[in-house]
């Protein structure tokens, strides 16, 4: 065993005579020594790991499957329970219990804020209270784990669910029912790894020695391993384990609860980054709530469990633990709770509305008709701008691009991140052509507004239908079959042609009609060629039905994306009788 004096560690080891040899090593760096020096102590360390990795997955099984079980009831639930603040708080802790993760309560409180479903008060209770909920199911690991022979229920539990989940169709409901199972048992199979890894351990190192280090060390380690696994409730599952070993005294495991409190606000703070200004607020009161809860309780650590030991009467560790982390999250509901409204206000002028998706509409009143007409249409021609670059990036051709703008920002974003950019830049354009609607305007100007809030909306059809062939992109892209591959490139090359016309529309200052109309004729022509190729003999017996069933449908799919382009195309530039001449020409495809 590894022991340390008070200015030396000593490490014995069989291949000197001597038997042992010493270190000198600073004596505030002797808990970082076993942090990194433990790897080559003892290989058991890894059977903790491996714990903590059950037990993650665990937990998504579980989140995974009542979210499919009961999603829409989660949502509907928590909306209804947030017209006022005890409401809000209620339901939060409510639904967090249920779906045991206070990050999916966060997202879908951020999605209620940026739609305006719910006010920022209410949205901050709903924080207060999901905080509250993660606290279940830590009673629940230390009145059972701990308590009984987990691998005596938690086996069964977990081949059941296993082969329940492997044999089940992908759209049953014994499949999500099975995953609930699943990850009930790998819960305490993780548990019971990290049990037994950290009692392992102890017999390697001598941990208690450490029992009086600082208490800022065991809260810095709480919060890293939260940081890096965003799970609080795993977090202290390793303090519970480490406790239960008697590794780690009370206090050092209440400094790690309190640093894991802290290190899961930061998966809600990245999430909001590139969000609205409410989910910005969201997201940073729920830091500021567990940060400020907890830098105040690490002062009074010590006479807390005082409290917790001597007052309440809990002398069992791993009890006084749990009863200390819902007492910390009981202590932020009510010293938050009076200041919601005025907290609610600080977060709004710390985060004000000009934080936009928009370019120009922001800048113009709606109430300023004429103004707010010709903004609405730089705002289409930015829009468009964007699809396009959209579309291009699913296929890789990005740099086709020729827009300052667009290099500068969009190029930085994952498909996923654009696509949520561009329903949020939809969503502010069509709540701003409402406003200017319900101003005073002219009946020609009505006409006119109509006609841009139609381009808008074929442009954000035609994003619509390019993210829906995402999949079909990736399968064609990788494979292996000459014919898909060929069609892919295919594919790519009429999309880049495609979308640089577009482009150049959009560069102009005044537009032809006839260019107008000839890249609309021009469509249903290419469609009808890329059919033609697909049912061409030389392809038969080089694809299967079902390839040949996924190639029709995804070139119809990116024609509809043209289709939806060139209306919005057509509704941003030509003029009323222009566009009816458009409507009327044949072939294009439906």
């Amino acid at each position: 065993m590894i022991k340390f004096s008070k200015n030396n560690i000593y490490y014995p080891t069989n291949n000197l005579k001597t038997g042992s040899w010493v270190l000198y090593f600073p004596k505030q760096y002797r808990l970082l020594f076993v942090m990194f020096g433990v790897l080559n102590v003892s290989f058991d360390i890894w059977k903790s790991l491996a714990g903590v990795a059950i037990f993650l997955l665990g937990m998504k099984f579980l989140e995974d499957s009542l979210r499919q079980l009961a999603g829409r009831r989660f949502k509907l639930f928590l909306k209804k329970q947030t017209s006022n603040k005890l409401k809000a708080i209620t339901g939060g802790a409510i639904v967090t219990t249920l779906l045991q993760s206070s990050s999916v309560v966060g997202l879908m409180v951020l999605a209620f804020v940026g739609a305006g479903v719910i006010t920022m008060q209410n949205s901050l209770a709903v924080v207060l209270g999901a905080n509250l909920g993660t606290t279940v199911s830590n009673w629940l690991v230390v009145l059972v784990g701990f308590n009984f022979n987990i691998e005596s229920f938690a086996f069964p539990i977990t081949a059941i669910g296993g082969i329940g989940y492997a044999l089940s169709g992908n759209e049953s409901r014994w499949k999500k029912w099975s995953g609930f199972l699943l990850g009930f048992g790998f819960l305490f199979v993780g548990l019971s790894f990290i049990k037994t890894g950290i009692e392992e351990l102890v017999k390697t190192v001598d941990l208690k020695q450490f029992s009086n280090s600082p208490l800022i060390i065991f809260f810095g380690i709480g919060l890293l391993i939260s940081s890096l696994i965003q799970s609080s409730s795993a977090t202290i599952v390793i303090a519970l384990s480490a406790l239960y070993a008697k590794a780690i005294s009370l206090p050092a495991a209440m400094a790690i609860t309190l640093g894991a409190e802290l290190g899961t606000t930061l998966k809600l703070l990245l999430a909001s980054t590139k969000g609205n200004s409410a989910k910005k607020r969201v997201s940073m009161g729920n830091f500021l709530f567990n940060g400020t809860t907890v830098l105040l309780v690490l002062i009074f650590i010590n006479p807390l469990q005082q409290f917790i030991n001597d007052v309440v009467g809990i002398k069992d560790n791993l009890i006084a633990l749990v009863f200390f982390q819902t007492l910390v999250n009981l202590f932020g509901i009510v010293l938050f709770y009076p200041f919601l409204g005025i907290f609610g206000k600080f977060l709004e002028k710390l985060f004000k509305d000009e934080d936009t998706e928009t370019l120009y509409i922001h800048k113009v009143p709606p109430s300023e008709a004429d103004l707010a007409i010709d903004a609405f249409e730089e705002e289409n021609k930015h829009f468009l701008q964007t699809v396009i670059d959209f579309c291009l990036k699913c296929f890789d051709l990005d740099e086709a691009i020729d827009d300052v703008h667009e290099k500068k920002t969009k190029r930085k974003r994952s498909l996923t991140e654009q696509y949520e950019f561009i329903k949020n830049l939809y969503g502010e354009m069509h709540t701003y052509s409402l406003r200017v609607q319900s101003a005073s305007i002219r009946n020609e100007d009505i006409e006119k507004l109509e006609r841009r809030v139609s381009s808008s909306r074929n442009t954000m059809y035609a994003a619509k239908s390019m993210k829906d062939a995402i999949p079909d992109i990736e399968q064609l892209r990788n494979s292996s079959n000459d014919v898909k591959h060929d069609f892919y490139l295919q594919t790519g090359k009429a999309v880049e042609q495609f979308c640089t016309r577009i482009i150049n529309l959009l560069q102009k200052e005044s537009v032809e009609p006839e260019i107008v109309i000839e890249i609309f004729k021009s469509v249903p022509k290419e469609y009808n060629n890329s059919l033609q190729f697909l049912y061409k003999d030389k392809i038969a017996g080089h694809v299967s039905d079902i390839e040949i069933t996924t190639l029709v449908n995804f070139n119809r799919e990116i024609f509809s994306v043209f289709k939806s382009l060139m209306f919005g195309i057509k509704d941003l530039f030509l003029e009323k009788e222009q566009s009816k001449q458009l409507d009327e020409l044949p072939g294009f495809l439906r």
